[in-house]
């Protein structure tokens, strides 16, 4: 009797069964390697054949030939940290842990005209070497220490782990360190109707000019994150030559949000299967929801740590103003970032539509406009703000403007060493502020002279009446030419004019004083070399005495 046939299964197992384990083992190291390669972007390799940083600038500039040249962090390679060698684990790990250093901020409330509060947060360079936390010293009117204005991305605030790296290190470099948190951040309430969002430019300028009417011997650099780099770009390019700025670092910028919204928003919608995990909190208009699920549940995370919870009944501290001012329904049903622009921001912004408000809150119609030293800083693989909005012909363009690109990085990540224990762009900006610092090329704030000389006389009352606070002053020069400003002040503009001769602090006033002095008389130069060698030099000067007195001798008896 035949023995029946086998199963097919079976004899598939039995042959699977022959095959080594050592293969199977092979085989699943492969697939491994594809997948992070594929989809999580593994690049360990790829950073010692292409990790160079790629500076785009123009030819003419200034502020690359000048400044950026001497810094060795834009001229070397950017390795990342070999077991976060990818953009997604970079920007994952930075948001859920990102060790940051241990310290406290000192917290000072900045109220705006409108009654808006703005949590800003300080971090001095006696602070951090003293160690102390409850001896820090306040800064005085008089303090020449710089200022670095902090700007945070769209839902980050001080406590964020990479602007912790940012602070603490521009401290310990020699800097004073102020977070400027953006409305309801931070642990303060919204205390007025209006909110920021991506393109809010308002409270930027206002907190400049507070800390330049509170330090005016302090030179002030300002560094932008994120959407927070996409609002200080834009903030510059809206006051040109009117900032008070010395220079400024955008890290990460979106730069134009029709191109980076979209990208995010599809995604959102089509891997977001949990309806309380897609909703948007209607804080501001949250674009860093990333591109996969990982991404939300990181933006969940630090909407809990702002003071929101997402729940069955959607709660949000903010829903009275919201109720008022947009459409509070309209904002609960939101299902995408276009969504909740429309229903909110809109309304708040005053905006007629969502591609309006993206249009106009994009800094990348701002660039040319940009008038001080500024480095821009971006990975060609961040998630979140990719490559595609990058304007390059537009920085290329502009002399002012240094762009940095590096293939990898992430979103605000750059994790180096082998313990991820810092962030390369941090290293980077602080030697680009402390080289610019240093030389010749931060931007000196022009003022309306026009404007100055209409408010001192209408507030004299007496335009011909001889005064110690009228003209004329002394406007130097970039070049060292010196022009006469005629400026009748009052006591409200008396600052304004003081910086204009004192922007460059007062050893090089000194300077340049004494040059202007020497040019105008040439004549003071030998006298002051003369009156040095006979007081030096007794006998030369006793020599010199008489071969001058012999050789007036003859034209005094040619006269008589």
């Amino acid at each position: 009797m035949d023995d029946p046939m086998p199963s097919p299964y079976a004899l598939l197992f039995e042959a699977l069964w022959l095959i080594p384990i050592r293969h199977y083992l092979y085989a699943l190291i492969l697939i491994w390697t594809v997948f992070f390669y594929k989809f999580v972007e593994f690049h360990f390799l790829g950073e010692y054949f292409r990790g160079r940083v790629n500076l785009i600038y123009n030819p003419d500039s200034p502020i690359y030939h000048g400044v950026v040249s001497r810094c060795r962090t834009l001229h070397s390679r950017y390795v990342a940290t070999p077991w976060l060698a990818s953009p997604h684990l970079q920007t994952c790990f930075l948001n859920f842990h990102g060790l940051p250093p241990v310290f406290t901020y000192t917290r000072k409330l900045f109220r705006a005209s409108d009654g808006g509060t703005i949590a800003l947060d300080w971090l001095t360079n006696s602070h951090v070497v003293d160690g102390d936390p409850h001896n820090q010293k306040e800064i005085s009117k008089e303090d020449t220490t710089p200022i670095a204005v902090v700007i945070p991305g769209l839902t980050s605030d001080s406590s964020s782990a990479y602007l912790k790296h940012l602070a603490y290190n521009t401290a310990k470099s020699g800097w004073n360190v102020v977070v400027s948190n953006h409305r309801g951040l931070g642990g303060v309430s919204v205390t007025s109707d209006c909110f920021y969002n991506a393109g809010w430019t308002e409270d930027v300028r206002v907190v400049l000019d507070h800390l330049q009417h509170e330090f005016p011997m302090a030179p002030l650099f300002a560094i932008g994150t994120s959407i927070g780099a996409n609002i200080l770009v834009k903030y510059l390019g809206e006051e040109g030559e009117k900032t008070p700025l010395r220079g400024a670092v955008a890290i990460c910028s979106p730069w134009d949000l029709l191109v980076y919204l979209p990208k995010i928003q599809t995604k959102v919608v089509r891997q977001s299967s949990n309806h309380r995990t897609s909703r948007l909190c209607p804080i501001v208009c949250p674009h860093l929801i990333g591109l996969s699920t990982a991404y939300i549940f990181e933006f969940v995370t630090t909407l809990r740590r702002s003071g929101y919870s997402y729940n069955s009944s959607f709660n949000c501290r903010h829903e009275p103003q919201y109720t008022r001012l947009a459409n509070w329904e309209g904002i609960k049903k939101s299902r995408s970032i276009r969504d909740f622009d429309n229903h909110a921001t809109c309304h708040v912004g005053k905006f007629e539509t969502v591609d309006t408000f993206y249009r106009k809150s994009s800094s990348t119609q701002y660039v040319g406009n940009v008038a001080v030293p500024l480095l821009c800083i971006s990975a060609l693989d961040d998630p979140l703000c990719t490559k595609e909005a990058i304007p390059w012909e537009e920085c290329r363009a502009n002399k002012n403007i240094v762009l940095a690109t590096t293939n990898h990085g992430g979103h605000l990540a750059f994790f180096e060493g082998l313990t991820a224990s810092s962030l390369w762009w941090v290293r980077a900006t602080n030697e680009f502020l402390g080289a610019l610092s240093c030389s010749r090329y931060m931007h000196i704030q022009k003022f309306n002279l026009v404007q100055i000389q209409e408010s001192g006389s209408s507030g004299s009352g007496k335009q011909d009446e001889t005064s110690i606070n009228q003209g004329p002053y002394l406007n130097i020069a970039e070049d060292g030419l010196v022009a006469a400003a005629n400026l009748e002040e009052n006591t409200t503009r008396s600052k304004e004019a003081t910086l204009v001769l004192n922007q460059r602090g007062p050893k090089v006033k000194d300077k340049r004083s004494f040059n202007v002095l020497c040019r105008q008389t040439k004549r003071s130069i030998w006298l002051l070399g003369y009156i040095g060698m006979v007081t030096g030099f007794p006998l030369v000067g006793m020599l010199m005495n008489y071969l001058f007195r012999k050789k007036q001798r003859p034209i005094t008896a040619s006269k008589s």
